[in-house]
């Protein structure tokens, strides 16, 4: 704590003469009505680099806005309807509960739940629930690569792009520092306004180019585009399970919390039982 600090603090205090009485600890700065401010409220407002200037501001607009907002509740408690203020404690009670029970099941959850999802698990869902996962948008497989105009020797990547064995994935990922964008892998599904994204180009060719698995070189403004789409999936086509797996993972996961959550109420409501720290009353 800097000196600065430790001048308010003590300014403050002997100002207050009626409370040089008590507890170091609990020594006040300053009152609303029965509600007190103490030192240990503002120990940690100051850093040690503040002036003295700045630390005298920062204390005195604390005090003035923690004033402020205990007026405004001393005079709420005057002003509203005992009905009103009971709503509102019961709000109160209920959301300390929540955050409590809520903290809680969270850290079980993170210490207990299997997140780990084996592929059978994936595919059985899948396959249960196929009608669920129909396609809103339409998706592709592709590979394309758009270079400058003045590119040496496009005719030999046209021909890498549209073999696409081995060799030729490993020679155009080794040019690939060469072109303006690129996308080589082929296996991952991508919706169709994402690639129009990516190639704008696209939009006026849409209807020709988006169509059906081919092979289009392309040429604006912007450079020259080798595009070989592999695949195409329409909309309301069943979409893979590759594309889906992400959501899919989500939903086990979800019910396996569920049914952790589940066994969480039921062994503790049986533990309490057991320890005699839960009955229930009965009439005779």
């Amino acid at each position: 704590m800097n000196k600065s600090f430790l001048a308010i603090i003590s300014l403050l205090f002997f100002c207050s003469c009626n409370y040089l009485t008590q507890d170091a600890s609990i020594i006040p700065i300053a009152r609303v009505n029965s509600s007190y401010l103490y030192k240990d409220d503002i120990t940690d407002l100051i850093l040690e680099d503040t002036s003295k200037e700045d630390s005298t501001l920062i204390v005195n607009n604390f005090i003035n806005r923690w004033a402020t907002r205990q007026l405004l509740i001393d005079q709420s408690m005057i002003n509203l309807s005992q009905e009103k203020q009971d709503f509102f404690n019961e709000m109160v009670s209920q959301y300390k509960m929540d955050l409590y029970t809520e903290a809680y099941k969270s850290s079980i959850i993170l210490k207990q739940l299997d997140t780990i999802i084996q592929e059978k698990e994936y595919e059985d869902y899948y396959n249960l629930n196929k009608r669920n996962f129909k396609l809103n948008d339409e998706l592709l497989k592709v590979r394309y690569i758009q270079v400058d105009k003045n590119f040496l020797n496009i005719k030999a990547l046209e021909k890498k792009i549209k073999r696409y064995d081995s060799i030729d994935k490993k020679d155009l990922i080794n040019l690939s520092i060469k072109f303006k964008s690129f996308n080589l892998n082929d296996s991952i599904w991508i919706k169709s306004d994402v690639l129009i994204g990516r190639l704008p180009i696209l939009k006026e060719e849409n209807s020709k180019v988006l169509k059906k698995p081919n092979y289009r070189q392309l040429q604006d403004s912007l450079g020259v585009y080798l595009i070989k789409i592999e695949a195409i999936l329409k909309t309301n086509d069943i979409a893979p399970l590759s594309y889906v797996r992400p959501t899919i993972e989500q939903i086990i996961l979800n019910k396996r919390k569920q049914n952790l959550l589940k066994k969480i109420k039921k062994d503790i409501t049986i533990d309490a039982i057991k320890n005699k720290n839960f009955e229930i009353f009965t009439k005779n």
